[in-house]
């Protein structure tokens, strides 16, 4: 912690529920995706409930990150707190996995370009951030994002490689969780007397139930036209035959109703302290240890071929329960070397110089830019957007 300013008084930060609720179920979904991957194939109705939850889930993780996002340039605290939080862990886990391919009998081959699993969210997190501060120096930095990622859907030399394509492809949602923030939407919500927010949450559950209906009755055709492949945001069109002028206006469709159901999701999520608002804090241990137990399913082929009715709810069951597990303090305590490593021995001492924070100089009076407003000190970021 760094040490107080001599004369000023030290502001304690105040977490809001209301976003902590939000990630751990979103960090839940994102759990729950993994788990029932498997099933697609084979069941419609995990076909269903796999289209349903990643209609909207990856968009929202991403945009709470982007919640609590930084947009001013990088000082020397932010970009220690870069490594920490980002290159550091995904060094590790990125370590751990090769080291985990070559025991299961595959060749020890390090490749830091190509994440593995779940870890491309580290790699397209530190991209976001790098990039956040340039675009909010334009004048439509949504717009433009909506743009760098429908563009880049046709760009089939834009893969997986140091998570580039989701990166760039999902990099609205980042965006527009910065502009949540800039709006002040939160302590309006907050504000709202609970008629009101009942009307607003009935809206949104209209929308999500609309949403699954349609997904139910048109799932075969869903499933010839790749709708997956879209909301994976991990390939170019063209790579699963999607090479015509339209292919990107799939894209803005797919893109516009997860924005809507983004806001549909916040509309939703309990405003005040519930009994898993403390794991909020969590998200990043569940999103880095969860792939670990969920490993030996993915891969020891139990989950091959149909499976009986009680497979899909219980794997929904199983996903509650890791990522409450995985929310524990002792969970937490145990693995916070290798998800939150600080390294101070790699950093130089005193490093926290004046010369190390980037200041930008006022434009002239005939083009002043207006400042663009950080989040101010309420509810504290998690590890993933520190």
């Amino acid at each position: 912690m760094s040490p107080r300013v001599a004369g000023k008084p030290h502001v304690q930060k105040r977490r809001v529920p209301l976003w902590d609720n939000a990630r751990w179920i979103a960090i839940t979904l994102v759990v729950t995706g993994h788990a029932i991957l498997k099933l697609i194939d084979q069941s419609n109705v995990g076909y269903e409930t796999y289209l349903f939850i990643y209609a909207f889930h990856v968009p929202l993780f991403v945009a709470v990150s982007g919640y609590f996002a930084r947009s001013s340039p990088p000082g020397t605290r932010q970009l220690h707190r870069l490594l920490t939080d980002v290159v550091f862990p995904y060094i590790i886990f990125e370590s751990i996995w090769t080291v985990i391919r070559w025991l299961l009998g595959g060749p020890f081959w390090p490749d830091f370009s190509t994440a593995s699993w779940t870890l491309w969210f580290l790699v397209a997190l530190l991209i976001w951030r790098l990039m956040l501060p340039f675009l909010v120096l334009l004048r439509y930095p949504l717009l433009i994002s909506v743009l760098i990622s429908l563009g880049s859907g046709y760009v089939a030399s834009i893969d997986a490689s140091f998570s580039l394509s989701r990166a760039l492809g999902l990099l609205p949602f980042f965006v527009f969780g910065w502009k949540l923030r800039q709006w002040q939407l939160t302590p309006r919500w907050l504000g709202l007397r609970a008629a009101i927010v009942w009307r607003w949450r009935i809206g949104a559950l209209t929308l999500f139930t609309v949403l699954f209906g349609v997904i139910v009755l048109n799932i075969e055709v869903l499933r010839s036209l790749k709708v997956r492949r879209f909301l994976l945001y991990n390939e170019a069109y063209p790579v699963f035959g999607y090479d015509a002028y339209w292919a990107g206006g799939i894209r803005l469709g797919l893109m516009l109703l997860a924005f809507a159901l983004i806001v549909a999701f916040l509309l939703l999520v309990p405003r005040r302290t519930t009994w898993f608002t403390a794991f909020g804090s969590a998200t990043m241990y569940i999103y880095l240890l969860h792939s670990f137990l969920l490993f030996p399913l993915r891969e020891s082929g139990v989950l091959a071929g149909p499976q009986p009715a009680w497979v899909l709810p219980g794997l929904l069951l199983l996903s509650v329960l890791i990522s409450i597990v995985l929310s524990l303090p002792v969970v937490r305590k145990v693995f916070r070397p290798l998800v939150e490593p600080r390294a101070r021995w790699m950093f130089r001492k005193h490093a926290r110089t004046d010369t190390g924070t980037i200041v930008l100089p006022p434009l002239g009076p005939s083009g002043a830019m207006p400042a663009v407003p950080e989040p101010p000190p309420g509810d504290a970021p998690p590890a993933e957007a520190r």
